[in-house]
């Protein structure tokens, strides 16, 4: 199963489901987090990831005290993801 199979959930589902937006921010975070220790070897190799889009997507997530944008993270998640 691909990563983008595991998220189909339209906006407006996604909006009014806590829980899955806290599963869903975190899982963003956790994956922010490991990319910030992806060597720069690999990074390099793989110059079409977009590492600095991830790593600041955790750094907003995890350091924005006064809400986030819900509509900016459902659009992240739903995005068919790089094979």
């Amino acid at each position: 199963m691909q990563s983008h199979e595991l998220f189909r959930v339209d906006y407006e589902s996604f909006r009014n489901d806590k829980k899955t937006q806290y599963a869903v921010i975190r899982a963003l975070e956790i994956i922010g987090e490991a990319s910030k220790k992806v060597p720069i070897e690999v990074r390099d190799n793989y110059a079409v990831i977009p590492w600095r889009s991830i790593t600041g997507m955790r750094d907003k997530l995890v350091h924005d005290y006064f809400g986030v944008d819900t509509e900016v993270v459902w659009n992240t998640a739903s995005k068919k993801r790089i094979h």
